[in-house]
């Protein structure tokens, strides 16, 4: 490949940006944001989570998850039982709003995954996912070498 930085960063940018927009354009019926997709796909796959739980799975910072839950507990699609004021490590769960929401957000994930998929067999689907993984892991160490 003659230019692997180009190729590499514009596809990672363009990646990005297709999918922030699928997620805005997909979830504007339900009135939320790309950020809460996440914190509600979460929700509904493990039930319950902590903030901080939710931030490690999302690789999302804490204050970002911390704006998307209160958020989404402000218009009924999730709850917290405890009066803490500091609530990072009190589980969240989805109310029965948040639970028919994140369903249909799910089924929305699932189609949009396998039409992006198109073209492709499963095995090489597996492929470009374990490359993915690799590059992101390899990457990751090379970022926390600056750390030190």
């Amino acid at each position: 490949m003659v230019d692997r930085f180009s190729t590499f960063t514009v596809l990672v940018d363009k990646l990005k940006r297709f999918i922030r927009k699928i997620k805005t354009e997909e979830i504007a019926e339900f009135k939320l944001k790309s950020p809460h997709v996440s914190c509600l796909y979460y929700l509904y796959r493990y039930k319950s989570l902590t903030s901080k739980e939710l931030a490690e799975i999302c690789d999302e910072d804490k204050a970002s998850i911390s704006r998307s839950l209160d958020y989404l507990e402000e218009y009924g699609f999730v709850h917290c039982d405890t009066d803490v004021r500091k609530r990072y490590k009190s589980p969240f769960l989805l109310t029965e709003k948040g639970s028919e929401v994140a369903s249909r957000i799910i089924e929305k994930v699932d189609r949009i995954l396998d039409l992006s998929s198109i073209g492709l067999t499963e095995e090489e689907r597996a492929i470009v996912y374990r490359g993915m993984a690799v590059i992101a892991e390899n990457l990751e160490r090379i970022c926390e070498g600056y750390d030190e």
